[in-house]
């Protein structure tokens, strides 16, 4: 699996002293855009491509509070996915440094054609590599 461990930052804090609600989907983001960078498609890439990821939704559970200098590990796991690779789901789940899960974003999301604004298919490395992420346990084809 496709793992990073980040640093919970000040940015990411709010008044209560926990991490901010929006900041867990931001990790997950982050995790979704180095994973594509691991394999060589890098911004630049899909600028030049003309192509790029986007969501349907997003959704975040929040189970245990995040604390400012922790180390948050950031996993990411297949949910759905039809044949050709043009729309998927992802499971991200980050960590508590003892292990314990501190929230899930689940994520919808499709590959856009930036020069038509419309829907498209992924060029073939692109669908091999989503095709490779785990799969979690509420997999299932799109």
């Amino acid at each position: 699996m496709f793992e990073k461990t980040y640093t919970v930052r000040w940015a990411d804090m709010d008044p209560n002293g926990h991490m901010r609600h929006s900041a867990y989907n931001d990790y997950a983001a982050q995790h979704r855009i180095e994973f594509l960078a691991a394999s060589g498609f890098t911004l630049p890439y899909f600028a030049k491509a003309g192509l790029g990821p986007i969501l349907f939704r997003e959704d975040t559970r929040f189970l245990k509070e995040l604390h400012i200098n922790e180390a948050l590990r950031v996993g990411g796991e297949l949910s759905g996915l039809n044949a050709d690779g043009s729309r998927w789901n992802i499971v991200h789940t980050l960590y508590k440094p003892d292990g314990r899960p501190a929230a899930t974003v689940s994520v919808e999301g499709a590959w856009l054609d930036l020069r038509t604004r419309k829907l498209t298919t992924p060029p073939p490395e692109i669908a091999a590599l989503m095709a490779e992420l785990p799969r979690h346990e509420s997999y299932r084809d799109l």
